[in-house]
């Protein structure tokens, strides 16, 4: 592991610009990077953005718009719906053509919301998840570089049938050596769900999410984290994967995601 997924490059106007490292890469193709990284980056543009304006994320969704490759990128952030109660939040990543025109390759929008006291009312539809013994293989792509090594992965044992559990803990930040918060280290790890509850056998299929959408009714809290997740194919290529999150202190939220399903060559 490098240490980092990405490193500061400085800036270019309203972009900033990052050195993408070998930490990003993807399991499927090393040469392009794992959807959890542009999250977590994206998502640490959109906090620093909107630093101090008294809102929070409640939703984020990650859409790829094209493979990402493991190469510097550049990075923007605007505020596309303003509001002081509710308001909409966009971090776009690009990379260079071969031709060095540079194209939009991932973006995410957020949804963030004022807070306000409902300790009153506070329910959770699933109990607290508690990490058990660890199943000797951590997922299906056991050796692969790159992403998957910065990540501190445990699957659980669970019963035939029932939805795949993982707790993982990112280990390297997202930028150099800046602080990562709960949400970008949240970030680093959700994106998995597909390869956690994948209802393939990755030798025989390629199941590649095009997006990512999280939905939390509480802010994550600490480094470690549990998705619960169980994918489910269609008759005709494609498919959702569907997950909910927890923290060591109980459930947060919710995602889901869009699959290509494609038989290996």
């Amino acid at each position: 592991m490098i240490g980092c997924h990405y490193h500061r490059l400085g800036s270019d106007g309203e972009y900033e610009l990052f050195e993408s490292t070998a930490d990003t890469r993807s399991n499927w193709d090393p040469a392009i990077q794992h959807g959890s990284p542009p999250l977590a980056l994206l998502t640490k543009a959109i906090e620093e953005l909107t630093a101090g304006s008294g809102l929070r994320a409640g939703r984020l969704t990650l859409d790829i718009l094209g493979a990402i490759p493991v190469a510097p990128v550049r990075v923007r952030a605007w505020v596309e719906r303003p509001g002081s109660r509710i308001s909409m939040v966009v971090a776009e990543m690009q990379a260079a053509r071969p031709d060095g025109e540079w194209r939009a390759v991932a973006r995410v929008t957020a949804w963030l919301l004022a807070p306000s006291d409902t300790s009153d009312a506070v329910t959770d539809r699933f109990a607290p998840l508690v990490e058990g013994e660890a199943a000797d293989v951590a997922h299906s792509w056991e050796g692969a570089p790159g992403y998957l090594e910065t990540v501190s992965w445990r699957r659980q044992r669970t019963a035939e049938g029932a939805a795949a559990v993982a707790w993982m803990s990112p280990l390297t930040p997202v930028v150099d050596d800046d602080e990562t918060t709960a949400l970008q280290r949240l970030a680093l790890v959700v994106d998995s769900a597909n390869g956690i509850g994948a209802a393939l056998d990755p030798q025989k299929f390629i199941f590649m999410n095009t997006d990512t959408s999280v939905h939390l009714h509480r802010l994550p809290e600490g480094s470690d984290f549990a998705v619960r997740a169980r994918g489910s194919i269609g008759p005709d290529g494609i498919g959702a994967t569907t997950a909910e999150i927890f923290d060591r202190q109980g459930f947060i939220g919710t995602s889901a995601q869009t699959l290509l399903v494609l038989r290996a060559p």
